[in-house]
């Protein structure tokens, strides 16, 4: 028996026939049988005085226009702003979130090969979704261009982020690699390489040639898409 719009505000989900409850139609019936709304009413748990937590779900997925893209890059405080979310259910839901990203990104590293610049983007692009912040990553790779590790250099703001060489190469040493891809993000989505990017750039490539450990790209990425200085000519 499904549930008229009118009895599903007047009813608290305990007292729904138990088909339409969230947590126990994904018991029954998998967590693919879900909309993104019931899945968000079982991370909230409970709604508020008004209105059930799968119709809070709903009204949040549609302040958003229903895209998990945008909810994710959603604070604490706006998460807040919501009747029935305080500060616990607010970082259970960005806790979710984050997890559903890092996911995207914990492939087996040692089954990463890099053969252009698409596929490093792929290995990497996960690690930037839903930033509103510039961070600095490096792959380092080994003779085979096998990615051996990945880590994030630093972290800056909306404008830029400081990438030191030092710590770079410290890094990429550490982890033995042969070479080297660099990436960061521009949360504008304004893929053009800056004059501050292709300084920073040369002075990588030439810091690794002392070194022998080759710069075999920088990618300047946005969600969706990238810019290689190695495919337009710059390295």
């Amino acid at each position: 028996m499904k549930l008229s719009a009118s009895q599903s505000e007047t009813l608290k989900i305990k007292q729904w026939p138990a088909e339409d409850r969230p947590r126990e139609k994904m018991h029954a019936q998998g967590r693919r049988a879900l909309s993104n709304a019931e899945l968000l009413a079982i991370i909230l748990g409970s709604g508020n005085k008004h209105e059930t937590a799968v119709d809070l779900a709903k009204r949040i997925l549609s302040d958003y226009n229903n895209h998990l893209h945008e909810l994710s890059r959603l604070n604490e405080m706006e998460l807040m702003k919501y009747s029935g979310i305080g500060q616990a259910k607010a970082i259970a839901i960005i806790a979710s979130l984050e997890l559903g990203r890092r996911r995207m990104g914990s492939n087996d590293q040692t089954k990463i090969k890099i053969t252009n610049s698409k596929s490093a983007f792929e290995a990497i692009r996960a690690y930037f979704y839903d930033l509103e912040h510039e961070e600095f990553w490096v792959l380092c790779l080994n003779r085979a261009n096998v990615v051996k590790s990945k880590f994030m250099l630093s972290k800056g703001g909306i404008a830029g982020t400081v990438a030191d060489i030092k710590l770079i190469f410290k890094n990429a040493l550490e982890y033995t690699a042969s070479s080297i891809i660099v990436c960061h993000n521009h949360p504008s989505g304004n893929l053009s390489a800056s004059q501050n990017d292709m300084a920073i750039t040369e002075k990588i490539r030439e810091a690794g040639k002392i070194l022998d450990i080759g710069l075999l790209d920088h990618l300047i990425i946005s969600d969706n898409n990238y810019y290689s200085f190695a495919d337009n000519g710059l390295l």
